[in-house]
């Protein structure tokens, strides 16, 4: 009997599970509307972009002045053209960006204008303008001020080196130096017409790119063990009284030192290492690349030499004396290497 019940409730078991049906819960998703990516939004205030044909211009700073920083551009603006993208404008420019131009350095060809032309424009070597002495009032670019000239070589001023990359090249026809029977340099002189042409070209590029006096040197400047260009004839104090051009000493502070240094015996303070460590001190704050050793060696010769063509032409014979050593810490003093 028990047996009998047993087969029937299975029987009925099996019927059951087999009839129920299998149910699904279904969850319904959220619709979610489409959304556009939402840009940036445009400054209001902005100078706009100048077009002229395929070339964009972006004439006006809105870089903040204090901090060297400008958004001019003085050619078209230079842009990527990525395979597939579109690179836009649309923010441009940022206001945090200065100039690659920093210094301006000098040079004379030692060639006459033919030779000049041709070297700077067919060989490894070139500036970004030379500086002709026809008496006319053309001036030659050989390259655009936003690439770099080949120009300054091994060089260093300050806390910069390799100048080549920071600066922009001026070269000027002159014949250069030649050295007579005993020894000393002789230079030529610059014609005045030259000049002018010289100082009105430095004052454009030393405004449009913001370049301190300090950065407006010549080639021994900033290669003193090497070179001698433009030399003691160039007219610095011309430029700087008529235009504003470059570095000078204050006359009373020179002579406030000057009063002091003359009382100094050169002649053997130059066999004293703690007085030539403080000269060699001197020069290498104000800018020259020099190691202070103690020694007046033949590097620190033509340093001082340097300096007097730059700042004491009328004697350039790399001699520490009372006037050179007055004008070296006048010049300190108003341009403070920071």
């Amino acid at each position: 009997m028990r047996k009998s019940l047993s087969i029937i409730f299975l029987s009925l078991l099996i019927v059951s599970c087999g009839t129920q049906k299998k149910t699904q819960t279904v969850v319904a998703k959220p619709t979610l509307p489409k959304v556009s990516p939402v840009k940036p939004e445009i400054p209001v205030h902005k100078p706009k972009i100048e077009h002229n044909g395929e070339l964009d211009f972006f004439k006006e700073n809105i870089g903040d002045i204090t901090k060297n920083d400008n958004t001019i551009s003085y050619g078209s603006i230079v842009s990527a053209n990525p395979s597939g993208c579109k690179v836009v404008k649309t923010f441009f420019p940022a206001v945090a960006q200065n100039f690659r131009q920093k210094y301006i350095i000098l040079h004379y060809t030692a060639l006459d204008d033919d030779k000049s032309l041709n070297v700077l424009t067919q060989q490894s070597v070139s500036a970004h303008y030379l500086v002709n002495d026809l008496g006319d009032n053309e001036i030659y670019q050989l390259v655009d001020e936003n690439k770099r000239a080949y120009h300054a070589g091994i060089s260093a001023w300050r806390k910069d080196k390799m100048l080549n990359d920071t600066s922009i090249g001026i070269e000027i026809v002159n014949a250069g130096y030649k050295t007579d029977e005993s020894g000393i340099k002789i230079f030529p002189e610059y014609p005045d017409a030259q000049v002018k042409k010289i100082a009105v070209l430095v004052k454009d590029i030393a405004t449009r790119y913001m370049v301190p006096p300090t950065n407006i040197l010549g080639h021994s400047d900033i290669a003193p063990t090497r070179k001698q260009d433009p030399g003691p004839n160039f007219p610095w104090k011309k430029l700087y009284d008529e235009y504003q051009i470059g570095m000078w000493y204050d006359e009373t502070t020179k002579q406030t030192f000057y009063d002091t240094a003359v009382l100094e015996d050169y002649a053997m303070q130059m066999t004293v290492p703690s007085f030539v460590f403080k000269i060699q001190t001197a020069l290498r704050d104000f800018g020259y690349d020099i190691n202070p050793n103690g020694t007046y060696d033949d590097a620190t010769k033509k340093t001082v030499e340097t300096f007097q063509y730059h700042f004491r032409p009328q004697n350039y014979s790399g001699m520490i004396d009372a006037e050179t050593w007055a004008i070296l810490q006048a010049l300190n003093l108003k341009y403070p290497n920071k």
